[in-house]
Protein backbone atom coordinates (compact mmCIF):
# COMPACT_ATOMS: atom_id res chain seq x y z
CA UNK A 1 0.00 0.00 0.00
CA UNK A 2 2.97 2.39 0.91
CA UNK A 3 4.51 1.80 -2.46
CA UNK A 4 1.29 2.40 -4.20
CA UNK A 5 0.78 5.73 -2.65
CA UNK A 6 4.41 6.64 -3.33
CA UNK A 7 4.51 5.68 -6.58
CA UNK A 8 1.14 7.72 -7.16
CA UNK A 9 3.02 10.66 -5.87
CA UNK A 10 5.87 10.31 -8.17
CA UNK A 11 3.57 10.34 -10.82
CA UNK A 12 1.46 12.93 -9.91
CA UNK A 13 4.65 15.04 -9.43
CA UNK A 14 5.85 13.95 -12.96
CA UNK A 15 2.40 15.22 -14.48
CA UNK A 16 2.83 17.96 -12.86
CA UNK A 17 6.77 18.93 -14.01
CA UNK A 18 4.98 17.82 -17.02
CA UNK A 19 2.56 20.46 -17.15
CA UNK A 20 4.70 23.24 -16.05
CA UNK A 21 7.40 22.11 -18.33
CA UNK A 22 3.96 22.57 -21.09
CA UNK A 23 2.83 26.13 -20.12
CA UNK A 24 6.37 27.33 -19.75
CA UNK A 25 7.15 26.27 -23.59
CA UNK A 26 4.28 27.53 -24.56
CA UNK A 27 4.74 30.88 -23.15
CA UNK A 28 8.07 31.02 -24.71
CA UNK A 29 6.63 30.42 -27.88
CA UNK A 30 3.76 33.12 -27.16
CA UNK A 31 6.32 35.86 -27.06
CA UNK A 32 8.08 34.59 -30.19
CA UNK A 33 5.05 34.13 -32.31
CA UNK A 34 3.39 37.64 -33.72
CA UNK A 35 0.35 39.01 -32.73
CA UNK A 36 -0.91 39.69 -36.29
CA UNK A 37 0.32 38.65 -39.93
CA UNK A 38 -0.41 38.88 -43.22
CA UNK A 39 -1.05 35.71 -45.90
CA UNK A 40 -1.46 34.98 -48.93
CA UNK A 41 -4.95 33.95 -49.67
CA UNK A 42 -6.11 29.96 -48.86
CA UNK A 43 -3.03 29.41 -47.96
CA UNK A 44 -2.16 27.67 -44.42
CA UNK A 45 -0.28 29.20 -41.94
CA UNK A 46 3.32 27.99 -40.79
CA UNK A 47 6.36 29.84 -39.09
CA UNK A 48 9.27 29.14 -40.95
CA UNK A 49 11.85 29.47 -38.05
CA UNK A 50 9.31 27.22 -35.89
CA UNK A 51 8.32 24.25 -38.04
CA UNK A 52 6.90 22.85 -34.96
CA UNK A 53 4.48 25.25 -34.92
CA UNK A 54 1.01 24.90 -36.63
CA UNK A 55 -2.32 26.10 -37.09
CA UNK A 56 -5.20 24.29 -34.78
CA UNK A 57 -8.41 24.34 -36.44
CA UNK A 58 -9.61 26.43 -39.11
CA UNK A 59 -9.55 30.42 -39.22
CA UNK A 60 -12.28 31.96 -37.41
CA UNK A 61 -13.80 35.38 -38.33
CA UNK A 62 -15.26 37.81 -35.61
CA UNK A 63 -17.23 39.59 -38.64
CA UNK A 64 -16.26 42.86 -37.96
CA UNK A 65 -13.18 42.70 -39.96
CA UNK A 66 -11.48 41.46 -43.36
CA UNK A 67 -9.09 39.93 -41.14
CA UNK A 68 -9.82 36.05 -39.41
CA UNK A 69 -8.38 34.33 -36.33
CA UNK A 70 -6.15 31.18 -35.74
CA UNK A 71 -4.81 29.12 -33.05
CA UNK A 72 -0.88 28.27 -33.23
CA UNK A 73 -0.09 25.60 -31.71
CA UNK A 74 3.11 23.04 -30.86
CA UNK A 75 2.68 20.00 -32.61
CA UNK A 76 -1.35 20.21 -33.29
CA UNK A 77 -1.59 19.33 -29.24
CA UNK A 78 -0.60 22.09 -27.31
CA UNK A 79 -2.11 26.11 -27.73
CA UNK A 80 0.15 28.74 -27.86
CA UNK A 81 -0.91 32.00 -29.46
CA UNK A 82 -4.35 33.25 -31.11
CA UNK A 83 -3.13 35.36 -34.12
CA UNK A 84 -4.67 37.57 -36.63
CA UNK A 85 -4.60 36.65 -39.98
CA UNK A 86 -5.15 39.14 -43.00
CA UNK A 87 -5.07 37.46 -46.28
CA UNK A 88 -4.44 38.95 -49.60
CA UNK A 89 -2.91 38.04 -53.24
CA UNK A 90 0.74 38.15 -52.42
CA UNK A 91 1.98 41.26 -54.40
CA UNK A 92 5.18 40.88 -56.98
CA UNK A 93 7.66 43.76 -56.78
CA UNK A 94 11.29 43.48 -59.21
CA UNK A 95 13.64 43.81 -56.56
CA UNK A 96 16.22 46.77 -57.38
CA UNK A 97 19.97 47.41 -55.18
CA UNK A 98 20.17 50.15 -57.79
CA UNK A 99 21.83 53.57 -56.01
CA UNK A 100 19.80 56.63 -56.32
CA UNK A 101 20.03 60.35 -55.31
CA UNK A 102 17.59 61.79 -53.25
CA UNK A 103 16.86 65.38 -53.48
CA UNK A 104 14.32 66.42 -50.91
CA UNK A 105 12.59 69.91 -50.58
CA UNK A 106 11.21 70.29 -46.74
CA UNK A 107 7.30 71.39 -46.07
CA UNK A 108 8.65 74.09 -44.34
CA UNK A 109 11.88 75.08 -43.25
CA UNK A 110 13.60 73.55 -40.30
CA UNK A 111 15.44 74.89 -37.35
CA UNK A 112 18.76 73.32 -37.28
CA UNK A 113 19.98 76.06 -33.94
CA UNK A 114 19.59 79.19 -32.94
CA UNK A 115 22.20 81.57 -31.82
CA UNK A 116 22.31 85.01 -30.09
CA UNK A 117 22.23 88.80 -31.87
CA UNK A 118 24.30 91.52 -30.64
CA UNK A 119 21.83 94.47 -30.84
CA UNK A 120 22.80 98.06 -31.53
CA UNK A 121 23.06 98.56 -27.79
CA UNK A 122 25.67 95.33 -27.90
CA UNK A 123 23.58 93.39 -25.62
CA UNK A 124 23.31 89.48 -26.99
CA UNK A 125 19.44 88.58 -27.22
CA UNK A 126 18.24 85.47 -29.18
CA UNK A 127 14.66 85.85 -30.86
CA UNK A 128 14.46 82.25 -31.67
CA UNK A 129 14.59 81.11 -27.91
CA UNK A 130 12.73 83.82 -26.69
CA UNK A 131 10.03 82.84 -28.56
CA UNK A 132 9.96 79.58 -27.39
CA UNK A 133 11.64 77.97 -31.12
CA UNK A 134 13.54 74.74 -30.69
CA UNK A 135 16.13 72.94 -32.84
CA UNK A 136 13.83 70.23 -34.42
CA UNK A 137 11.09 72.59 -35.06
CA UNK A 138 9.66 73.21 -38.75
CA UNK A 139 8.66 76.93 -39.62
CA UNK A 140 5.41 76.23 -41.63
CA UNK A 141 3.72 80.05 -42.33
CA UNK A 142 4.96 83.21 -41.77
CA UNK A 143 2.71 85.56 -41.07
CA UNK A 144 0.28 84.12 -43.16
CA UNK A 145 2.44 83.02 -45.92
CA UNK A 146 3.85 79.83 -46.56
CA UNK A 147 7.64 78.87 -45.69
CA UNK A 148 9.38 76.69 -48.78
CA UNK A 149 12.72 78.06 -48.38
CA UNK A 150 15.42 79.71 -46.34
CA UNK A 151 15.63 82.63 -48.58
CA UNK A 152 11.39 83.45 -47.96
CA UNK A 153 11.92 83.06 -44.31
CA UNK A 154 15.04 85.69 -44.53
CA UNK A 155 13.27 87.98 -47.12
CA UNK A 156 10.31 87.83 -44.12
CA UNK A 157 12.42 88.96 -41.32
CA UNK A 158 14.64 91.49 -42.76
CA UNK A 159 11.38 93.01 -44.53
CA UNK A 160 9.71 93.19 -41.22
CA UNK A 161 10.90 96.53 -39.95
CA UNK A 162 11.27 95.50 -36.40
CA UNK A 163 7.27 94.55 -36.14
CA UNK A 164 6.67 91.00 -34.40
CA UNK A 165 5.90 87.64 -36.91
CA UNK A 166 3.36 85.15 -36.17
CA UNK A 167 4.80 82.36 -36.73
CA UNK A 168 3.50 78.54 -37.10
CA UNK A 169 5.50 75.65 -36.05
CA UNK A 170 5.25 72.03 -36.69
CA UNK A 171 7.23 70.16 -33.80
CA UNK A 172 6.42 66.65 -34.02
CA UNK A 173 3.32 66.71 -35.26
CA UNK A 174 1.93 69.14 -33.01
CA UNK A 175 0.51 72.32 -34.51
CA UNK A 176 1.02 75.81 -32.49
CA UNK A 177 1.75 79.82 -33.10
CA UNK A 178 4.30 81.99 -31.43
CA UNK A 179 5.27 85.47 -31.93
CA UNK A 180 8.63 86.27 -33.17
CA UNK A 181 10.40 89.64 -32.48
CA UNK A 182 13.32 90.66 -34.60
CA UNK A 183 16.32 92.21 -33.66
CA UNK A 184 17.93 95.04 -35.68
CA UNK A 185 21.65 93.57 -35.46
CA UNK A 186 24.42 96.50 -36.32
CA UNK A 187 26.75 94.07 -37.46
CA UNK A 188 25.01 92.60 -40.29
CA UNK A 189 22.96 96.01 -40.90
CA UNK A 190 19.68 93.99 -41.21
CA UNK A 191 16.69 92.57 -38.78
CA UNK A 192 17.66 88.98 -37.37
CA UNK A 193 16.14 86.13 -36.14
CA UNK A 194 18.29 84.40 -34.38
CA UNK A 195 18.23 80.92 -35.91
CA UNK A 196 19.58 78.88 -38.60
CA UNK A 197 17.25 76.70 -40.48
CA UNK A 198 17.42 74.38 -43.32
CA UNK A 199 15.06 73.85 -46.17
CA UNK A 200 16.66 70.97 -48.12
CA UNK A 201 18.10 67.81 -48.32
CA UNK A 202 20.38 65.57 -50.42
CA UNK A 203 22.30 61.89 -50.12
CA UNK A 204 22.43 58.44 -51.54
CA UNK A 205 20.49 55.63 -50.74
CA UNK A 206 19.79 51.92 -52.67
CA UNK A 207 15.95 51.49 -54.12
CA UNK A 208 14.49 48.25 -52.64
CA UNK A 209 11.97 47.07 -54.51
CA UNK A 210 9.65 48.58 -57.65
CA UNK A 211 5.51 47.81 -58.61
CA UNK A 212 6.39 47.68 -62.06
CA UNK A 213 2.30 47.87 -62.91
CA UNK A 214 2.47 51.85 -61.65
CA UNK A 215 5.87 52.24 -61.32
CA UNK A 216 6.20 53.52 -57.69
CA UNK A 217 8.92 52.87 -55.75
CA UNK A 218 10.40 51.91 -52.35
CA UNK A 219 14.10 52.58 -50.61
CA UNK A 220 16.06 53.01 -47.76
CA UNK A 221 14.30 51.19 -45.30
CA UNK A 222 14.62 53.58 -43.12
CA UNK A 223 13.76 58.06 -42.55
CA UNK A 224 15.72 60.59 -44.14
CA UNK A 225 16.68 62.35 -40.89
CA UNK A 226 17.97 65.69 -40.48
CA UNK A 227 21.27 65.38 -39.65
CA UNK A 228 21.61 68.21 -36.96
CA UNK A 229 18.71 67.26 -35.30
CA UNK A 230 18.19 63.99 -36.17
CA UNK A 231 14.04 64.52 -36.56
CA UNK A 232 11.95 62.93 -39.51
CA UNK A 233 12.52 65.71 -42.44
CA UNK A 234 8.93 66.78 -43.83
CA UNK A 235 9.05 66.29 -47.53
CA UNK A 236 7.22 68.78 -49.92
CA UNK A 237 8.54 67.63 -52.88
CA UNK A 238 11.63 65.89 -54.36
CA UNK A 239 13.62 64.20 -56.86
CA UNK A 240 15.17 60.34 -57.30
CA UNK A 241 18.38 60.74 -59.65
CA UNK A 242 21.06 58.17 -61.06
CA UNK A 243 23.84 57.69 -59.33
CA UNK A 244 27.03 56.35 -60.43
CA UNK A 245 29.11 54.61 -57.50
CA UNK A 246 32.88 55.42 -58.05
CA UNK A 247 33.97 53.07 -55.03
CA UNK A 248 33.76 52.66 -51.11
CA UNK A 249 34.96 54.28 -48.07
CA UNK A 250 35.98 50.81 -45.93
CA UNK A 251 34.52 50.34 -42.92
CA UNK A 252 36.24 49.46 -39.39
CA UNK A 253 35.33 48.43 -35.93
CA UNK A 254 34.18 52.10 -34.88
CA UNK A 255 33.93 53.68 -38.50
CA UNK A 256 31.58 53.17 -40.61
CA UNK A 257 31.91 52.93 -44.40
CA UNK A 258 30.41 54.48 -47.21
CA UNK A 259 29.58 54.76 -51.04
CA UNK A 260 31.47 56.93 -52.59
CA UNK A 261 29.23 58.54 -55.59
CA UNK A 262 27.99 61.49 -57.79
CA UNK A 263 25.04 62.61 -59.76
CA UNK A 264 24.06 62.40 -63.01
CA UNK A 265 23.52 66.07 -63.74
CA UNK A 266 20.62 66.40 -65.74
CA UNK A 267 18.91 62.91 -65.44
CA UNK A 268 16.17 61.90 -63.34
CA UNK A 269 14.98 58.89 -62.14
CA UNK A 270 11.11 60.25 -60.99
CA UNK A 271 9.52 61.88 -57.83
CA UNK A 272 9.80 61.08 -54.10
CA UNK A 273 6.93 62.34 -52.15
CA UNK A 274 7.09 60.49 -48.77
CA UNK A 275 9.72 60.04 -46.24
CA UNK A 276 8.19 57.45 -43.47
CA UNK A 277 9.49 55.44 -40.53
CA UNK A 278 9.93 52.77 -43.08
CA UNK A 279 11.83 54.48 -45.90
CA UNK A 280 11.19 56.96 -48.85
CA UNK A 281 8.49 56.27 -51.31
CA UNK A 282 8.05 57.56 -54.74
CA UNK A 283 7.16 56.85 -59.06
CA UNK A 284 9.42 56.38 -61.30
CA UNK A 285 9.34 58.54 -64.65
CA UNK A 286 7.76 56.32 -67.80
CA UNK A 287 11.16 56.39 -69.23
CA UNK A 288 13.14 54.78 -65.96
CA UNK A 289 10.35 52.72 -66.31
CA UNK A 290 10.77 50.80 -69.48
CA UNK A 291 14.72 50.84 -68.95
CA UNK A 292 13.96 48.20 -65.83
CA UNK A 293 15.99 45.47 -66.56
CA UNK A 294 15.35 43.39 -63.04
CA UNK A 295 13.61 40.26 -61.68
CA UNK A 296 10.20 40.25 -60.29
CA UNK A 297 9.96 38.19 -56.71
CA UNK A 298 6.64 37.33 -54.57
CA UNK A 299 6.51 39.59 -51.60
CA UNK A 300 7.84 37.30 -48.62
CA UNK A 301 6.13 37.72 -45.11
CA UNK A 302 7.59 37.74 -41.72
CA UNK A 303 6.52 34.38 -41.29
CA UNK A 304 8.17 32.93 -44.87
CA UNK A 305 11.72 34.35 -43.02
CA UNK A 306 13.78 31.99 -41.01
CA UNK A 307 17.34 32.13 -39.67
CA UNK A 308 20.12 30.42 -42.69
CA UNK A 309 21.87 31.79 -45.68
CA UNK A 310 20.31 34.52 -47.60
CA UNK A 311 21.49 37.37 -50.60
CA UNK A 312 21.20 41.01 -50.60
CA UNK A 313 21.70 43.24 -54.19
CA UNK A 314 23.72 46.02 -53.51
CA UNK A 315 25.89 48.26 -55.90
CA UNK A 316 29.32 48.86 -55.32
CA UNK A 317 30.78 50.23 -58.24
CA UNK A 318 29.31 51.57 -61.23
CA UNK A 319 25.25 52.02 -61.63
CA UNK A 320 24.27 47.58 -61.62
CA UNK A 321 23.52 45.99 -58.20
CA UNK A 322 25.00 42.23 -58.03
CA UNK A 323 24.19 39.51 -55.54
CA UNK A 324 26.07 38.95 -52.22
CA UNK A 325 25.87 36.26 -49.73
CA UNK A 326 24.29 36.95 -46.08
CA UNK A 327 23.24 35.07 -42.99
CA UNK A 328 19.74 35.74 -41.62
CA UNK A 329 21.08 35.83 -37.35
CA UNK A 330 17.82 37.06 -35.71
CA UNK A 331 14.04 37.29 -36.64
CA UNK A 332 11.84 39.12 -34.58
CA UNK A 333 8.55 38.59 -35.72
CA UNK A 334 6.75 40.96 -33.13
CA UNK A 335 8.50 44.00 -34.34
CA UNK A 336 6.17 46.15 -36.43
CA UNK A 337 7.10 49.51 -37.38
CA UNK A 338 10.73 49.28 -37.08
CA UNK A 339 13.28 48.98 -39.25
CA UNK A 340 15.18 46.75 -36.90
CA UNK A 341 12.83 43.55 -37.66
CA UNK A 342 16.34 41.20 -38.23
CA UNK A 343 19.58 41.22 -37.65
CA UNK A 344 22.07 39.85 -40.43
CA UNK A 345 25.46 39.30 -41.18
CA UNK A 346 28.00 39.62 -44.82
CA UNK A 347 29.38 36.09 -45.51
CA UNK A 348 30.50 37.31 -49.37
CA UNK A 349 33.89 37.38 -49.19
CA UNK A 350 34.06 40.00 -52.58
CA UNK A 351 32.11 42.39 -50.48
CA UNK A 352 33.98 41.98 -47.09
CA UNK A 353 36.86 42.94 -48.87
CA UNK A 354 35.86 45.37 -50.67
CA UNK A 355 33.27 47.06 -48.01
CA UNK A 356 34.21 45.85 -44.91
CA UNK A 357 30.74 44.80 -44.63
CA UNK A 358 27.86 47.11 -44.21
CA UNK A 359 28.58 50.71 -45.38
CA UNK A 360 26.15 54.01 -45.77
CA UNK A 361 24.47 54.38 -48.70
CA UNK A 362 23.81 50.48 -48.51
CA UNK A 363 20.32 51.39 -47.13
CA UNK A 364 17.60 49.89 -48.56
CA UNK A 365 19.59 47.05 -50.05
CA UNK A 366 16.57 44.43 -50.99
CA UNK A 367 16.96 40.84 -49.25
CA UNK A 368 15.74 37.51 -50.58
CA UNK A 369 15.38 34.45 -48.96
CA UNK A 370 14.08 30.73 -50.88
CA UNK A 371 13.07 33.08 -54.04
CA UNK A 372 11.06 35.44 -51.90
CA UNK A 373 11.74 39.05 -51.43
CA UNK A 374 11.57 39.40 -47.49
CA UNK A 375 13.35 42.93 -46.46
CA UNK A 376 15.89 45.43 -46.92
CA UNK A 377 19.25 46.33 -45.18
CA UNK A 378 18.37 49.50 -42.67
CA UNK A 379 21.43 50.01 -40.18
CA UNK A 380 25.07 48.60 -39.65
CA UNK A 381 26.38 47.95 -36.55
CA UNK A 382 28.92 50.85 -35.64
CA UNK A 383 31.05 48.24 -33.30
CA UNK A 384 30.97 45.69 -36.08
CA UNK A 385 30.30 46.78 -39.74
CA UNK A 386 29.87 43.14 -40.97
CA UNK A 387 26.37 42.72 -38.82
CA UNK A 388 23.41 45.09 -38.97
CA UNK A 389 20.03 45.63 -38.92
CA UNK A 390 17.26 44.83 -41.93
CA UNK A 391 13.22 45.50 -42.46
CA UNK A 392 10.50 43.06 -43.08
CA UNK A 393 9.53 43.88 -46.77
CA UNK A 394 6.08 44.24 -45.91
CA UNK A 395 6.50 47.17 -43.97
CA UNK A 396 7.26 48.90 -46.52
CA UNK A 397 4.62 47.31 -49.25
CA UNK A 398 2.23 48.61 -46.66
CA UNK A 399 3.14 51.89 -46.83
CA UNK A 400 3.91 52.09 -51.45
CA UNK A 401 0.53 50.24 -51.64
CA UNK A 402 -1.71 52.92 -49.21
Amino acid sequence: MQLRRKISKIAAIMLSAAMIGAFGTAGYYSGKLPDKVRSENGRTLKIAEYPEISCCGYPVSDGSSASDHVTLSIFGAIPVKYVEVCEEETPVYAASGMPFGIKLLMKGVMVTGTADVEAENGEKVCPAEDAGIEKGDIICLADGVEVLSNEKLQSIISGSGGNKISLRIDRGGREFTTELQPVYSGRSGSWRGGMWVRDSIAGIGTMTFINKKTGSFAGLGHPICDADTGELVPVSSGEAVPVEVSGTKRGEKGIPGELLGTFRRGEKLGDLSVNKESGVYGRLSPEALDDLEIKEYPLGYRQDIKRGDAEIYTTIKGSKPKSYSIEIEDVDYNSDDSAKNMVIRITDPELLEATGGIVQGMSGSPVIQDGKLIGAVTHVFVADPTRGYAIFAENMASELER
